[in-house]
């Protein structure tokens, strides 16, 4: 592989500058995205489509200096997959036509096969492999069972996740057998992404920080934790490391690192120095730049990078990332100035510790 600090970064090998991906990288901050997506027609045509998922894959690669492409798809394909129907309503959104609020819809709730009902996927994965053509590696993703949930019972985004938290206090029982199903399917389908080809898999546990304290660790890092166990860990000839990510996670640092993870995906709220202390050398850390930041004049997004990177230092197991995805709006300026400016001063960080060694 012409690149492969992301994976040394992960194994907390030393590199010669922090690695950098996005989330959301591709997306539609891009114009060339866009225009990509209006050939598509719709968001669920471009992601069906592997030509299209390996167009926009690629894309941000082409602009920036990154060193890890992410495989262009959504989280809401397992349960479409499960049959509940996903659509996007204009201007609102994912939705379910049919979300799970019926016991005996849930009790009936199946994992699909991943190389029938997520062929699509698996295709795009196949495809971007041969385009990289070993230039970075590529990471593949899912959400977590309790994310997965959310959306499932909700059938859409929400402010409160109502329905949700009712089914977790009112009928436990119920979302445990959603999470078991979830937990199978994730599974099965990072598996069959790893078995395609990616090189890195990243659980987003998006809304496991709306939890309260004890019901974090029952309903949602219990399921990702049965899930890392059951991950495929080497293809190949090299592992595949595993990234898990909890948005608003920063007070149960320990024990997601404790999950069986390789790393831990941070948002902004956390310290990268007080992180790196409270987990050691366990796992290597990703994060966690505030994306709003990105809305900052370029010099002004130096700074707030430069100030990340000095919390975490130039010790081996740092991926910088942004502590959520890249706001449709952003100046492309300022993540071309994020990602300049990542490679050159941890660069200087590294030669610096080095010369005082």
């Amino acid at each position: 592989m012409s690149n492969d600090s992301l994976l040394r970064a992960l194994a907390r090998e030393p590199t010669s500058h922090t690695p950098v991906w996005l989330m959301r990288q591709a997306g539609r901050y891009l114009p060339e995205y866009n225009a990509t997506r209006a050939r598509a027609g719709s968001f669920l045509a471009l992601a069906k489509s592997p030509a299209f998922a390996t167009e926009v894959t690629l894309q941000p690669l082409e602009r920036f200096a990154l060193d890890a492409a992410i495989l262009f798809s959504d989280i809401l394909t397992v349960p479409d997959a499960m049959g509940l129907g996903l659509y996007f309503a204009q201007g609102e959104g994912p939705r379910f036509e049919r979300p799970l609020r019926d016991e005996a819809a849930i009790r009936a709730l199946a994992a699909p096969d991943p190389s029938d009902r997520l062929r699509y996927v698996l295709d795009a994965v196949r495809e971007i492999r041969k385009a990289l053509a070993g230039r970075v590696p590529l990471i593949g993703f899912s959400g977590s069972p309790f994310t997965l949930a959310c959306y499932m019972v909700e059938g859409s985004g929400s402010d409160d996740w109502r329905a949700l938290k009712t089914m977790l206090y009112a009928r436990p029982e119920l979302l445990h057998r959603i999470l078991e199903v979830n937990a199978r399917a994730v599974t099965d389908y990072l598996n069959a992404q790893i078995e395609a080809g990616v090189q890195v898999v990243m659980i987003f546990d998006t809304w496991g920080g709306q939890l309260n304290h004890a019901d974090y660790e029952e309903f949602s890092l219990a399921y990702s934790r049965r899930v890392i166990a059951a991950l495929t860990r080497e293809s190949g000839g090299r592992r595949v490391p595993s990234i898990l990510f909890t948005k608003g996670g920063g007070v149960w640092l320990e024990a997601i690192a404790a999950s069986g993870c390789d790393a831990v995906g941070v948002d902004w709220t956390v310290d990268l120095a007080a992180a790196r202390a409270r987990v050691g050398a366990r796992v290597a850390l990703q994060g966690n730049l505030d994306p709003a930041a990105l809305f900052a004049p370029p010099e002004r997004v130096r700074a707030h990078v430069r100030r990340v990177l000095d919390a975490f230092g130039s010790a081996p197991g740092h991926i910088f990332n942004l502590g959520h995805g890249i706001a449709p709006t952003t100046p492309v300026e300022s993540v071309a100035a994020l990602v300049d400016e990542v490679r050159a001063y941890s660069a200087k960080l590294r030669a610096k510790a080095q010369t005082k060694t």
